[in-house]
């Protein structure tokens, strides 16, 4: 069981990079890690049209490929419970961005965490969804993702909190505020305060991890203003190959529409410094065409600290209207290569 878990953890770092950091500050149960990663590439293919049927150049460019920095900070209060926090930014090191620096906060929340009484956070962090429910599938540096992720409902102004591990389940609930204090009459949208809810339940028992969660994806927050509901899993088969399955669904709206269900089905495999992923969706839409989507993508570790990548994706895109249909004149395949060093 050890070793499976401990291959898990080493195919997911070969492209997450998450295990990376390095510790500045470690004294009287105060730590400070800084961790981080530049991420270059070259990218090409992917849509010829817009979201809104304009067309677009999809040629070759040299691309920053979600380069970051972060600290990751706690402090130990009692034996059992732990005050933290943690700042990130991104940022872009193409020649389009070189005048902004970073140019934008991923993280920036602070928290309490008890073995006993699970982890209240508050601020800018990734969605509970994300972290609970659709993580097997977020494999890819860009592209490759078809279920709802890491900003839905998310991100600033939020509050969330997780229990303790107990047989196996861990609970979670998040709640996102969206304000329109301090905006100028013209500016406002009428609705006032709004509170978007999240929550579910994950499952891990050895190989096995499956979660369920539901999200309230109001308007104001990019949704339609129906609940999202996810059932997604991944199984560890052997200590190099690990399966994946799920399933997402939302109702359509009257006014907004974005009705569909999705169901993902992916593997890793991974053999020495090599990592290889394969996923495919199916996108069956309630006013829009369907899709059949697939991704993939190939990892090699040079270094703990320097990775090279290719990864390729088909989102097969809907139509935009009657005259632009996407899926038929966008049949072009996204296309990403490069390195990471890690820090």
């Amino acid at each position: 069981m050890k070793k499976t878990l401990l291959a898990t953890a080493v195919t997911t770092a070969l492209w997450a990079g998450a295990a990376q950091a390095t510790t500045v500050y470690d004294q009287d149960g105060t730590k400070l890690d800084i961790y981080g990663r530049i991420s270059m590439g070259i990218a090409g293919g992917g849509a010829d049209f817009d979201g809104d049927g304009n067309k677009v150049d999809d040629g070759v460019e040299f691309v920053d490929v979600y380069s970051r920095l972060g600290f990751r900070m706690s402090q130990e209060v009692t034996s059992d419970l732990t005050a933290f926090g943690r700042l990130e930014w991104r940022f872009s090191g193409d020649e389009r961005r070189t005048d902004q620096g970073f140019n934008e906060l991923r993280q920036s929340y602070i928290g309490l965490a008890s073995q006993q009484y699970g982890t209240f956070q508050a601020g800018s962090f990734d969605s509970f969804y994300a972290q609970f429910v659709s993580l097997p599938f977020d494999v890819y540096l860009d592209r490759g993702l078809l279920f709802k992720s890491s900003g839905i409902q998310s991100r600033g102004d939020s509050i969330g909190y997780y229990t303790p591990e107990l047989n196996g389940f861990t609970t979670f609930v998040q709640l996102k505020h969206y304000s329109e204090r301090g905006l100028a009459a013209e500016e406002q949208s009428g609705e006032g305060s709004v509170v978007a809810a999240q929550g579910g339940v994950r499952y891990q028992q050895g190989p096995l991890s499956v979660g369920f969660g539901a999200v309230e994806d109001v308007v104001r927050g990019g949704g339609n203003g129906e609940m999202l509901y996810g059932l997604i899993g991944s199984y560890q088969v052997t200590d190099q190959f690990a399966a994946r399955l799920g399933y997402e669904t939302q109702d359509e709206s009257d006014v907004y529409g974005g009705g569909f269900d999705t169901v993902g089905l992916g593997g890793t495999y991974s053999t020495g410094p090599w990592a290889f992923t394969a996923d495919y969706y199916n996108v069956e839409r309630d006013s829009q065409d369907n899709s059949n989507a697939w991704a993939a993508g190939a990892y090699y570790k040079v270094s703990s600290a320097f990775d090279v990548f290719v990864e390729v994706a088909d989102g097969d895109a809907p139509s935009v209207n009657r005259d632009t249909r996407l899926g038929e004149l966008t049949d072009n395949v996204y296309w990403l290569t490069g390195a990471r060093y890690l820090f």
